[in-house]
């Protein structure tokens, strides 16, 4: 048990030190390619997008066919990507070579927590998720610092930021294969709802590309809006159709339907949207804001790791201990709110004490509300269904990151266009041809205005961070609302306790994705 987690673990290192390593490097990364701030953001969005389209459907495979299998593909792909995005000569080579990775990384972060699901009683896994939550403080960590070294080294360069994840995945790869053991669950005449993923990620990609030009490149009333708008509702409409009536839909309706899931897929989308907010842009914030060093930007994200690492364990083994939950998910929600209003007040001048305690606040939020929302989840369905719903999580978490990234950037880039605009008027300055301004590159700026865009992008910042704290407010209402149901200490539902119970547990003998949140521990018995 003990060897096969620490593959999986492993596994979730490689995945998430695969985002964290370039967070502080992106700055360095864009300039020297000559990219914009839409580009920045892209680079992250497109390795989110991809995740998010990707992740149910990984989800489903691995309810179908071997586990190990699908990880093992998964982390092949993550590899692959990773090289093709260290030989990129430009953004948007570095952009496509980064949704491919994207695809290997959705499935990494969806059957990581499949795997152990089918391994681990949701009682036990309390513990287990704080682990989870140790390893993911420990790459984001540790990523952030590496990268920013490996891009301060001139023997090195940005590149090695993608290249260092090979040995990694290589090593994941043996490990598993020879520690992971898990049953292999196969259905005949099986199909995999293509469509509905296409159609899903189709929408949100359209919407998305409206979000990061609409403002810019048109008006908000141009028919561009309209059509772009009206293109993605139309995808979207199309692709919940096609869900309610696939044999094997990649987010399955009666699941999500479910109060429990309902509730905690709103809760994720919100935290979703905050943290990768503030993971992307608090180190944009030290190096072009507060022009550190991508090493000293690095080190100066600790605060926020520390609080994941230390809430997540810690709210882990409180959870195995009293075996419930909820109180836990709405702690963290309000904690991270709290963050984030703190943070929305930072400036380019704001002491760093300061800047490192709202950092707290939101590592804190997220240890404690991220993975416990999964495992709430996974408490109220059958063995049968862990792979869905665990994914399903994880699929509106991820699309939650990926509209709070592009949403954010898109309007941090339009505040900071606007803000250098003004100054460079009142100084008696023009911007460069060609938007120079909205170049990530400073090095090509003159030193005047250079300061002039450090004290833009520093002053935005905190904009943003108060749309996070708004956002971060509709998780905590949604974690409110959660039903209190104590974690049963069985992999599966248990077998139904008396007659009353018997068309519950026939619905799900029989393929229903229907539940009931039974618990071993006595307690009312909830219907839906």
């Amino acid at each position: 048990m003990l060897e096969a987690l620490s593959g999986l673990l492993l596994v979730l290192f490689v995945a998430m030190i695969s985002s964290t390593i370039v967070s502080t490097a992106l700055p360095r990364i864009i300039g020297s390619l000559n990219g914009t701030q839409s580009q920045y953001t892209w680079v992250v969005t497109a390795t989110l997008l991809t995740a998010t389209a990707a992740t149910p459907i990984w989800g489903k495979l691995a309810d179908l066919y071997n586990k190990k299998a699908l990880v093992q593909i998964a982390i092949v792909i993550f590899l692959v990507g990773s090289l093709v995005s260290g030989f990129a000569q430009n953004t948007s080579q570095l952009i496509a070579a980064r949704a491919f990775q994207g695809l290997g990384v959705g499935g990494l972060q969806a059957l990581v927590q499949v795997v152990i699901a089918a391994m681990i009683p949701p009682r036990e896994r309390g513990r287990y998720n704080g682990y989870l939550g140790g390893v993911m403080a420990v790459a984001t960590v540790g990523g952030p610092l590496l990268g920013g070294v490996i891009v301060d080294t001139s023997w090195l360069g940005w590149r090695w930021c993608f290249f260092i994840g090979v040995p990694f995945a290589v090593l994941a790869l043996a490990v598993l294969q020879k520690t992971l053991h898990v049953a292999t669950i196969r259905r005949d005449n099986v199909k995999i709802d293509y469509l509905g993923a296409a159609l899903i990620a189709a929408g949100v990609a359209v919407l998305l590309i409206w979000v990061s030009f609409v403002g810019g490149s048109f008006a908000w009333g141009s028919w561009q809006t309209a059509a772009m708008v009206g293109g993605a509702v139309v995808l979207l409409a199309a692709a919940v159709w096609v869900e309610s009536r696939a044999a094997e839909p990649v987010v399955p309706l009666d699941i999500v339907r479910q109060r429990t899931t309902a509730l905690a897929i709103v809760a994720s989308l919100a935290v979703g949207m905050a943290m990768f907010g503030g993971a992307v842009f608090l180190g944009q914030y030290f190096q072009i804001g507060r022009g550190f060093t991508p090493t000293e930007a690095g080190l100066l994200t600790i605060p926020m790791m520390f609080g994941v690492l230390v809430a997540s364990t810690v709210s882990g083994q409180l959870i195995t201990r009293t075996g419930q939950i909820k109180p836990y998910i709405v702690t963290g929600t309000l904690v991270l709110v709290a963050g984030f209003g703190w943070l929305s007040t930072i400036d380019h001048e704001t002491s760093l004490v300061s800047v490192g305690g709202a950092m707290v606040l939101v590592g804190a939020g997220v240890g404690m509300s991220m993975q416990n929302l999964v495992l709430a989840v996974q408490n109220t369905v059958a063995l049968r269904d862990i792979g869905a719903a665990s994914s399903s999580i994880a699929f509106f978490r991820s699309l939650g990151g990926t509209v709070g990234v592009s949403v954010l950037g898109a309007v941090l880039a339009n505040r900071v266009t606007e803000t250098i605009t003004q100054h460079l008027a009142a100084a008696g300055m023009h911007a460069p041809s060609g938007g120079g301004t909205s170049s990530l590159n400073l090095n090509a700026l003159p030193e005047a205005m250079r300061t002039i865009v450090r004290e833009a992008y520093g002053d935005a910042t905190g904009r943003i961070f108060l749309i996070s704290a708004g956002i971060a407010l509709i998780g905590v209402v949604a974690a409110v609302f959660l039903r209190p149901a104590p974690l049963r200490t069985s992999i599966d539902l248990p077998a139904p306790a008396d007659p009353d119970d018997t068309e519950v547990f026939a619905a799900v003998g029989a393929g229903s994705s229907t539940t009931s949140p039974i618990a071993e521990a006595a307690g009312p018995r909830h219907r839906r």
